[in-house]
């Protein structure tokens, strides 16, 4: 349970001086095996409540791949350049960075299913003001305020899953948290290439399309989900005794301790960035999922003109080349299982850094990926071989995805969600601004010699997870934050 928590509820004073024979209050606490405490629900909805919450992460993550198949008939319709329409796809990541560090501070204000629900709502809505959009003005005001609601299927969800599970059986709905957010970059092209490809639909259906599926997510989410953060539930049991009995002493333990909302926001927003700068683990890691992030939102927009330049797809086709993304993600999760038995066997001696085994493999992968793209990239090369390159490379990234959000929760415990904020930051950031000029990069430089590049710098970063591994122990004795983890 976090230690940030909400301003504490007054007792009525008066009520205990008439009514009460002593003035000790009494705690609000679960009993063992309680079952309104979510970490004691059955196995069986708590997988159906980690599957609902990551259909928003994955339908949140769609939306910012699938807005780019829509850029031919977009710049028609709104008289407008690629580059323009491309800082609707950079401000989408920049909202979710920027927003994404409140989240957790309101939701620990006003419980996650609240926010879940104001934040679906908002975020769907904000398909009608696209497609409905007169010009590409208010599509990117749009997109960011979407991105802004969006956060909270980028970032809660785990929070929901640390509700529900306990530490040592996270392994694999963690591993689906992050399936789920690369899952949807990928179905988001798949899906709106193709409706681009009909001259009846294009770039407006594509966000029609979404509205309808996020309408029906509403409807499901409204219907079976239930409040999951243990100190929300308590404080609800606490006030409902108080009126049923008249017994003010009833409190819950958030209210012991609370906090005032701005505080919790002053820390929300603070923390992460004091980490990412002092912090050697959070900053190495964050460079190195933020570069690899960064090339993923510059690819989305890159692939297109690449496909269609050497192998003359159509708009279907290209967005049918992300299936490439899919794969490898898929076969990124499926190493997971194998890198958790991994660091079962190993934690006990080797600590945090039993999470790194396949993170090194990962650091070598990513390059050799992204090579084979570049230099397959030509039209006497079958089409198949950059996407292979190209899966190899999001394979790669899925794995060092994954080990950062559980090496950083693993090293800094209780600081773990402002790491994994700070890291947030600064991964969207690279986001935001790659793709403004990739497209120009791959476009001056060729595909061959842009994607060199692009591997040389994942190269340079390889040394980053090998580092950790050997000496994280002692980088971390050095740090406030995590040395009370070691």
């Amino acid at each position: 349970m976090s230690s940030e928590s909400p301003t504490p509820t007054l007792l009525d004073t008066q009520k205990l001086e008439q009514g009460q024979q002593s003035l000790e209050p009494i705690v609000v606490e679960f009993e063992t095996g309680d079952t309104r405490n979510p970490v004691n629900w059955s196995r069986g909805r708590k997988w159906f409540m980690t599957l609902v919450a990551c259909i928003f992460t994955v339908t949140t993550a769609a939306a910012a791949g699938a807005y780019n198949m829509g850029f031919t008939s977009m710049t028609r319709d709104l008289n407008c350049t690629n580059f323009q329409a491309t800082i609707g796809l950079s401000v989408y990541p920049l909202g979710y960075g920027v927003i994404s560090m409140l989240t957790v501070s309101f939701s620990e204000e006003f419980g996650r299913h609240i926010i879940y629900l104001f934040s679906s709502l908002g975020f769907t809505v904000m398909f009608t003001l696209i497609a409905l959009g007169p010009n590409i003005q208010i599509v990117i005001l749009a997109r960011f305020l979407q991105a802004a609601f969006a956060a909270t299927g980028a970032t809660m969800v785990g929070g929901t899953i640390a509700d529900m599970w306990e530490s040592h059986e996270r392994g694999i709905p963690m591993a689906t948290f992050s399936y789920a957010a690369f899952a949807g970059i990928a179905l988001g092209p798949i899906v709106g290439g193709w409706i681009e490809m009909n001259p009846r639909l294009q770039w407006r259906w594509i966000q029609w399309v979404q509205l309808i599926i996020n309408a029906v997510y509403i409807i499901l989410y409204s219907v079976t989900m239930r409040e999951t953060r243990s100190s929300i539930i308590l404080l609800r049991i606490a006030r409902n005794l108080r009126n049923k009995t008249g017994d003010a002493r009833y409190i819950a333990p958030v209210e012991i301790h609370g906090r005032k909302l701005w505080n919790l926001v002053y820390v929300a927003c603070t923390r992460p960035l004091y980490l990412l700068l002092t912090e050697p683990i959070v900053a190495s890691f964050s460079l190195w999922i933020g570069f690899a992030w960064g090339v993923t939102y510059g690819v989305l927009e890159s692939i297109p003109e690449g496909f269609r330049t050497f192998h003359h797809f159509n708009d279907g086709e290209i967005g049918t080349v992300f299936v490439s993304m899919l794969v490898g993600s898929t076969l990124g999760f499926l190493s997971n299982l194998y890198q958790d038995k991994i660091y079962v066997k190993y934690v006990a001696f080797r600590g945090p850094e039993a999470r790194l085994y396949s993170a090194c493999v990962a650091a070598i992968i990513l390059p050799v990926g992204m090579l084979i793209y570049a230099w397959t990239s030509f039209p006497f090369v079958h089409w198949i071989a950059p996407c292979i390159g190209f899966g190899i490379f999001m394979g790669a990234t899925y794995i060092i995805f994954l080990v950062v959000c559980n090496y950083l929760a693993d090293c800094y415990g209780p600081y773990a969600s402002s790491a994994l904020a700070g890291s947030s930051l600064l991964r969207n950031g690279f986001a935001t601004v790659f793709p403004l000029f990739m497209p120009q990069m791959f476009e001056h430089l060729s595909y061959k010699w842009a994607g060199t590049l692009i591997a040389g710098v994942a190269a340079l970063l390889i040394p980053i997870p090998f580092v950790l591994f050997f000496f994280g122990p002692q980088i971390r004795s050095r740090s406030k934050f995590s040395i009370s983890v070691t």
